[in-house]
């Protein structure tokens, strides 16, 4: 196996350098919105290094040329846009894998990289937590079908305090535990940073004890043109209100005129109750992710 982004032969697996890391992205532009969560990290990589970005970039060569590419940080996000060579690629990333042992707290991105991917790892990387293996891919580039909610709005620091709980209550939601036991502020630090970019949405209404989110939204990656949603949430008392869509709607308007013009996110395939709310601000299903959660 080569090493440092030295010459390799074809059909070799190899860990990349930042030399490699413009070949690498264009691997991503080949599928940006697949790709979302890899090129985020790589434009990062490709102003500060690979090393200061924290993670590991391992690559697929064919022919002489980069055929696909594997982020590997707090997250594991193959990226395989050529069906031709999926096989081979993901043999190569989960030989690194296995040497390496598991690092990272999830598999995430295109289902037919991650799950083979996992396929491979499962037998050395033992118990997982969850494999949520049918997540529709959805984007919108265009104005939404929907009124955007005029009360959805960006966050601003001095509502951090308002902000987070409505996080830690969708994420553990979402997930099933709550991401701010024992993180040691890692997840706190997060939030504050995408309400400081102005990735965080929200709609505060009063509520009994004060200002509350009712509705939030983050851009969790942005990227090669494309904006990932993240994180959406209706306060629990108020869903079955519609908030969701002119949210969402809200959302995508605000994002596609100043940040990216296409606004993607992945769902579960039995939240039929937020996909059809997709559906109705104009979204439509472009692939499917999947998720290993450990």
């Amino acid at each position: 196996m080569a090493a440092g982004g030295g010459p390799a032969h074809a059909g070799e697996p190899r860990l990349l350098d930042d030399a490699d890391v413009p070949a690498a992205l264009a691997v991503c532009a080949q599928d940006p919105v697949a790709a979302v969560l890899a090129t985020t990290r790589l434009e990062q990589a490709a102003l500060h290094g690979l090393r200061r970005v924290g993670g590991q970039l391992w690559g697929y060569d064919l022919g002489g040329r980069l055929a696909a590419v594997c982020w590997a940080g707090a997250n594991l996000v193959p990226v395989v846009p050529d069906a031709a060579v999926r096989e081979d690629a993901l043999d190569g990333f989960a030989a690194f894998g296995r040497a390496q042992g598991r690092r990272c707290s999830s598999v995430v991105g295109d289902a037919a990289a991650v799950l083979g991917l996992w396929d491979r790892l499962a037998p050395s990387w033992g118990a997982v937590r969850e494999v949520r293996s049918d997540q529709p891919s959805m984007v919108i580039d265009h104005a939404p079908n929907v009124d955007p909610d005029p009360a959805v709005r960006r966050s601003t620091p001095s509502e951090y305090d308002l902000v987070l709980p409505a996080c830690v209550r969708m994420f553990t939601e979402e997930v099933g535990y709550s991401p701010v036991a024992g993180t040691g502020g890692a997840y706190e630090a997060r939030v504050r940073s995408l309400v400081r970019e102005g990735r965080s949405f929200v709609r505060i209404e009063p509520g009994a004890t004060g200002p509350q989110v009712v509705f939030k939204a983050e851009l969790g990656a942005v990227a090669g043109g494309v904006a990932q949603v993240q994180g959406v949430w209706v306060d629990p008392a108020r869903r079955g209100e519609r908030l969701s869509e002119g949210g969402m709607a809200a959302v995508v308007s605000l994002t596609r005129r100043a940040v990216a013009p296409t606004v993607s996110l992945y769902a579960n395939h039995y939240n039929e109750r937020a996909l059809a709310a997709y559906r109705a601000v104009g979204f439509r299903q472009v692939g499917t992710y999947a998720t290993v959660l450990f």
